[in-house]
């Protein structure tokens, strides 16, 4: 099996040679290191590597551009690494509505040592995924038109649950667009570090009819709402009275990240059992399995995102092949699956 080939383009000289070094001993063929856009172009045609690792921060023309350009015309898996996403998360929001697969914090300082201890396993598991993604050309997106939204006041008597990884913040963007604004509580989980999701929670409030926001402990589950997990935090939801409070937890990560689809599908189970609709994005890994199918076993409606939809088919691979899975859905078609299947609960 041939090595899967890998360009890294960042105008750092010994970040390159860092990155090179991981990389390689990863198994990965290496096939050109550029310090700015206009090698990296120039490279790319030479060579079509599988993946490419960008900066956002370069010389003569910057990452976003660059990233823009790459995915209109010649669209490829792209997994951003830069010290500007920590400080500015709406950049890393942009890099992905643009196509990138993925966005990993690079970590202060400019040593292997330094990025061993802080990134280096979670970098290697995130190029290899993207390696193998669908790379997906940039489009303009569609302007909402929606009334303003209405505050609900009624208590949720059931619940809509999302789980998604890589590639997920455009998968949930889509769908969350065309949700209708009536629609029951929807508790979200998106594998994201906790500088980003805030940001993510206000850009999905922009697009969508439901009014979004980054999930509190003691939130009362709305309908027309939706809440987003933190990052940092597991999300759980528990039974209150006739209707249910979220909980955020602390806790070790669960399947190697923090928040877990697995915790908030788990808790849905107990909180909900029958009256749950649950979908499970796009995403490497297996979180969320083990969470749906303890929500099917209590009689949840489950759904998974298709394969060819998907950016990475990993978590609903898994779930699929735990039987945990009642329909799986084109992503096209998810968000009206959503608003039918919910009425029959």
């Amino acid at each position: 099996m041939s090595k899967r080939k890998v360009l890294i383009v960042d105008d750092s000289a010994v970040i390159r040679t860092v990155l090179k070094t991981i990389l390689t001993k990863a198994s990965f063929q290496v096939v050109g290191e550029a310090g700015d856009p206009y090698e990296a172009r120039d490279l790319i045609v030479r060579h079509n590597p599988d993946v490419v690792t960008l900066d956002l921060d370069m010389p003569r023309m910057d990452g976003l551009t660059f990233l823009e350009k790459l995915m209109a015309y010649h669209p490829l898996p792209v997994v951003i690494l830069s010290s500007l996403a920590q400080e500015n998360s709406d950049l890393a929001l942009k890099a992905l509505e643009l196509g990138a697969v993925a966005v990993v914090e690079k970590p202060e300082g400019d040593t292997k040592e330094k990025f061993a201890h802080s990134a280096f396993e979670r970098f290697v598991e995130v190029v290899e995924a993207a390696s193998k993604a669908k790379p997906r050309a940039y489009r303009e997106p569609a302007q909402i038109k929606r009334k303003d939204k209405e505050k609900s006041g009624k208590l949720s008597d059931c619940l809509v649950v999302l789980g998604a990884s890589l590639g997920g913040t455009e998968a949930l963007a889509e769908v969350l667009r065309t949700l209708p604004p009536d629609l029951p509580g929807v508790l979200m989980v998106q594998h994201m570090p906790e500088k980003f999701t805030q940001s993510f929670a206000r850009r999905l409030d922009r697009i969508s009819q439901l009014r979004v926001k980054e999930a509190q402990t003691g939130d009362q589950v709305m309908d027309g709402w939706a809440y987003l997990a933190p990052g940092g935090f597991h999300l759980a939801v528990n039974r209150k009275g006739q209707g249910f409070e979220l909980e955020l937890r602390k806790g070790d990560p669960v399947n190697h990240v923090k928040p877990s689809v697995d915790v908030l599908f788990t808790t849905a189970a107990e909180a909900a059992g029958s009256k749950v609709l649950a979908a499970l994005f796009t995403g490497m890994g297996k979180d969320g399995a083990d969470g749906m199918l303890a929500l099917r076993d209590r009689g949840a409606m489950t759904l998974a995102q298709d394969a060819d939809s998907c950016v990475v088919y990993g978590m609903p691979k898994e779930a699929v092949a735990r039987e945990a899975v009642v329909k799986t859905v084109l992503l096209s078609e998810m968000a009206e699956t959503i608003s039918r299947e919910i009425k029959k609960l």
